[in-house]
């Protein structure tokens, strides 16, 4: 099965929402794996596309790509297209915790307080967040991070994340003494 071709056109969400059900439940995964191929083409608007199918995926289908996680990370480091890192950023989120891995970490450290847009910006903040609370080092470095924020410009979105992680991080230090 090859999605391509459509995933070159313009969707909408109609369109969305069949590939959703296309690809929807464990007998189906012939189609995810089709789709997943997809991500990692080489024409910008399919490969985007595949990920804007995926983002809108229900939590049972979404668990399909958690073992291709470092797959997509990668993929994160490496492209630069905009567009596809949010939704990248999007898709990791509804991950579980897996622990650290050190070259993601840094690079959702560094785009916190960089000129990327704002949703990025707020999507790494919540992912460096999660990668650094287990770790009591890392926690204090991404404090310094939160800091340096409060000097740089920031949207509303931005501003609700930085101060939804804060209430986070003050809850769990107050639970665990960090």
């Amino acid at each position: 099965m090859d999605f391509s071709k459509e995933l070159g056109e313009r969707l909408r969400l109609p369109d969305i929402r069949r590939l959703c059900g296309m690809a929807s439940g464990t007998c189906n995964d012939s189609v995810k794996e089709a789709l997943y191929v997809c991500v990692f083409n080489s024409d910008d608007r399919v490969s985007y596309n595949a990920l804007w199918v995926f983002s809108h995926f229900s939590s049972a289908d979404i668990a399909w790509l958690y073992e291709k996680k470092d797959e997509l990370v990668d993929f994160l480091l490496s492209t630069l297209h905009t567009g596809k890192r949010r939704l990248l950023l999007t898709l990791l989120e509804r991950f579980p915790d897996t622990g650290i891995r050190a070259d993601y970490l840094d690079y959702c450290l560094s785009m916190i307080n960089s000129t990327e847009p704002y949703a990025i910006r707020a999507l790494c903040l919540k992912q460096a967040y999660f990668q650094c609370c287990s770790c009591r080092e890392l926690l204090a470095e991404f404090k310094e991070v939160l800091s340096m924020m409060e000097d740089g410009s920031m949207s509303p979105g931005l501003r609700s994340a930085r101060r939804n992680v804060m209430l986070r991080m003050n809850r769990k230090c107050k639970s665990t003494e960090i």
